[in-house]
């Protein structure tokens, strides 16, 4: 674990468990917890879905990375939207203070996972199937990746342990 780094911050796909995970995390080492679309939708007043549809993609990354960049967090766990990674900007300002875990899944488990596709404010164009998006974002996730979790058969608390012990080995 990065000496400097005092945040937990997860990326993956949509469906990977970063919310829940983070949530679960964040109670076992006693920490805050952001998730960044709750944060977003509530600085917004709207739906993750809602400023998609009405304004479009790159209108809604641009709202993602102006918030992740003012996210002022210290010792927290902070659970990203799965499009945040398309922000340099954003990504680097998390890293900066933090390490950066991908909870990694195969495809046929985001998925299987991934049921409320037309509601759950996915950043993708209208005609991109998932496993498109899964190969855009792969390189992504695995280049800002400080640490790659790989969650396949894992349930939450397993998961969770996989995190820990990556981040701070010997140390619970």
């Amino acid at each position: 674990m990065n000496d400097k780094a005092n945040n937990i911050v997860l990326i993956g796909m949509p469906a990977s468990g970063k919310s829940t995970i983070g949530v679960l995390l964040a109670k076992r080492l006693l920490r805050n917890f952001i998730d960044t679309d709750v944060y977003i939708q509530s600085l917004e007043g709207k739906s993750l879905q809602e400023m998609i549809d009405a304004e479009g993609l790159e209108y809604f990354r641009n709202i993602e990375e102006k918030h992740i960049l003012n996210i002022r967090a210290d010792n927290a766990v902070i659970a990203t939207g799965g499009s945040a990674v398309y922000s340099d900007r954003a990504m680097k300002k998390l890293a900066a203070d933090s390490n950066i875990v991908y909870l990694e899944l195969p495809i046929e488990e985001i998925k299987r996972r991934l049921t409320d596709l037309g509601t759950r404010g996915v950043v993708m164009a209208k005609h991109q199937t998932i496993e498109s998006l899964y190969n855009e974002r792969l390189p992504l996730y695995a280049g800002y990746a400080d640490i790659t979790v790989n969650c396949c058969g894992l349930n939450h608390e397993q998961t969770v342990e996989a995190v820990m012990n990556r981040i701070r080995p010997k140390a619970h």
